[in-house]
């Protein structure tokens, strides 16, 4: 983003982009919301604190399923599902959040990816299925093979996942990669390897899934937003 700034609070429309998350995830129907927050974590504490969350502290940050695993704690005896959003993604309609939901349901699925075909070139993680429509795993685009680069379905970071296997999983994930980190989209080639389903749901609007990670595509949103009115 080029600013000392966190990312989440950046002001999208005139609101913080973490503030566009946890809406979505409320509108969803979300019984408990956990933010995992990191840089500036006292500021985005502050920002948030009459939001109703449960703020949680990733020290160090070590990738994304390390982020993850922080709620841990929060979430050790429940037993339902949990949906893993990301702070940066603004444009996410609660509807889509539901959709994916009922997919993940109706499909017995106990890892459910939300993923989009964008317009290439882009460096987004790659969605590897079988002949059925189940993923096999997601490829990040530093560690895919060139095969893997011509594949249009990518990765957005939001999931739906029955809590028990989650964090059962994310207890097993490594850091083998290029980057050193414990990468969250390891938990599908985990699920593979034990033998339960992952079903991945399209997003039709490649837009409403994207995340913000410059201050163009801040503005882009909210273009897209005086456009679609979702204000």
């Amino acid at each position: 983003m080029k600013s000392e700034l966190a990312k989440v609070l950046h002001v999208l429309n005139g609101k913080p982009l973490l503030y566009y998350s946890l809406a979505a995830a409320k509108s969803a129907g979300a019984e408990k919301i956990v933010a995992v927050i990191g840089h500036q974590a006292d500021k985005v504490r502050e920002g948030f604190a009459d939001s109703g969350c449960i703020f949680v502290e990733q020290k160090p940050q070590l990738g994304t399923g390390h982020a993850v695993l922080q709620a841990k704690d929060v979430l050790a005896d429940y037993k339902g599902l949990t949906v893993i959003l990301c702070g940066d993604v603004p444009l996410l309609k609660p509807a889509t959040i539901k959709l994916l939901v009922d997919n993940h349901l109706a499909a017995k699925a106990v890892v459910s990816v939300l993923t989009t075909i964008p317009p290439p070139p882009h460096a987004y993680g790659r969605i590897v299925k079988d002949d059925q429509g189940n993923v096999l795993k997601i490829v990040e685009h530093k560690d895919a093979t060139e095969d893997e680069k011509k594949i249009g379905e990518i990765n957005t970071g939001i999931y739906c996942v029955d809590t028990q296997f989650l964090f059962s999983a994310l207890g097993k994930v490594t850091n083998n990669n290029q980057q050193k980190e414990y990468y969250l989209t390891d938990i599908v080639e985990i699920a593979r390897r034990e033998g339960v389903t992952v079903k991945s749901l399209i997003a039709s609007d490649y837009v409403e899934v994207m995340g913000i990670n410059t201050l163009e595509e801040l503005s882009r949103a909210e273009k897209y937003l005086l456009q679609t009115g979702n204000l």
